[in-house]
């Protein structure tokens, strides 16, 4: 909840999730059916745990169908303790750019107030400079979602009116940057 005034209100945040590190020696595995890397099945808890310890528990989840995608999106959601027949798998995620993805999120249920859609670059990254516009800095190394990196947006009360700069950018968090979450005993 955030103040406003004498006034509480419910935030929207949408949380992008671009897949974790897929595998590119899989044979002869077409783009779709390209799995998760060993770094992808390592990162991608990371980054469940990380939402989890930061409250960020998503209402809704949707998911590129793709098998990379897939596979990242049911692994941070055991860390969230999110079930995984509620991910709903989104064709219109997969090759998607800004207008396909609007789409998407135009059919969040109204009353999800935290959406995390998982999904492929560039589309995703493109999304982000859409909802963010120009008050968005650019990493030093070039690139807004590496593998397995979260955008967290705060986001306008409707999902149906996601026009260009209408979001605030809360943070992207890369997977490096996090710690494991599993306690060593001294």
């Amino acid at each position: 909840m955030k103040y406003a005034g004498p006034f509480f209100y419910m935030s929207r945040e949408l949380l992008i999730l671009r897949h974790a590190k897929s595998d590119w020696s899989a044979g002869d595995a077409a783009d779709f059916r390209r799995p998760l890397a060993k770094r992808g099945k390592h990162d991608a808890p990371k980054v469940g745990a990380w939402l989890y310890r930061e409250g960020l528990v998503p209402d809704h989840v949707i998911c590129s169908p793709a098998e990379r995608a897939r596979q990242t999106a049911e692994i941070v959601c055991k860390r969230l303790d999110y079930k995984k027949k509620k991910i709903v798998l989104e064709s219109g995620i997969y090759e998607a750019g800004v207008p396909e993805l609007l789409d998407v999120l135009e059919r969040c249920p109204a009353n999800a107030a935290t959406v995390l859609i998982v999904g492929h670059n560039p589309g995703l990254e493109e999304l982000v400079r859409h909802l963010v516009g120009e008050d968005l800095d650019i990493p030093e190394d070039g690139k807004l979602l590496p593998t397995a990196t979260v955008a967290r947006l705060e986001m306008p009360d409707d999902w149906r009116a996601l026009a260009a700069g209408s979001a605030q950018l809360v943070s992207i968090t890369r997977p490096r940057s996090l710690s494991d979450g599993i306690q060593k005993s001294r």
